[in-house]
């Protein structure tokens, strides 16, 4: 998607990590009466023709759980959410060629100390626990449906080796993934909002 143009105003929206939060967004602007051109996981862009009130915009996707962005950095942090969530949850990451680090560097146009800085900024956690946390919510996910063999879990969620994922598992979680998968996995957290 080309995010300029003369006849285009990108809106930056903070929280947008489904397809679900994308017709919401989508919906919402509609309702505004703008003329949605295009959205995306935390991007919408509308004709540059409408009248734009930043005002009811944002107090709208407050409303919804979103947030307008106004500020770079804040943009860098948000991409930066919206790329990991995307190459987890799109189990890219098993297949990609090179390390998370430098893919993200190149997917974001910036260097990874550039987004890792702002990221620890903006959200008090490190980038790498960040990612740590997404994977192991997406491994808690893949277990509960309990259609999987763990090793092909730890593949799709770009783990190199059965005990690697174990660890860190039993890091954040206090369990084994064996023994969440017996349990039923009644801890899921919504992977928005993971700190």
């Amino acid at each position: 998607m080309s995010k300029e143009s003369q006849h285009q105003k990108v809106l930056r929206i903070k929280n947008m990590v489904c397809p679900r939060c994308i017709m919401v967004v989508r919906e919402e602007l509609e309702r505004l009466g703008l003329h949605v051109l295009e959205v995306e996981l935390g991007v919408a862009i509308i004709s540059d023709n409408d009248e734009l009130d930043v005002a009811a915009v944002e107090s709208i996707m407050n409303s919804k759980g979103f947030e307008l962005l106004h500020d770079k950095w804040e943009e860098l942090v948000e991409s930066t959410k919206v790329a990991v969530i995307d190459v987890i949850y799109s189990e890219k990451i098993a297949t990609l060629a090179t390390n998370l680090s430098t893919y993200l560097a190149e997917e974001l146009g910036r260097d990874y100390s550039t987004i890792s800085t702002a990221f620890k900024t903006s959200e008090g956690i490190t980038l790498s626990r960040y990612i740590v946390l997404q994977k192991i919510e997406r491994v808690k996910e893949l277990l509960t449906y309990g259609e999987l063999p763990l090793s092909t879990v730890a593949t799709k969620v770009g783990y190199k080796s059965l005990q690697h994922l174990s660890s860190q598992f039993r890091e954040i979680t206090g369990t084994t993934p064996n023994k969440y998968r017996t349990q039923g996995g009644t801890d899921r957290q919504t992977i928005d909002n993971l700190h």
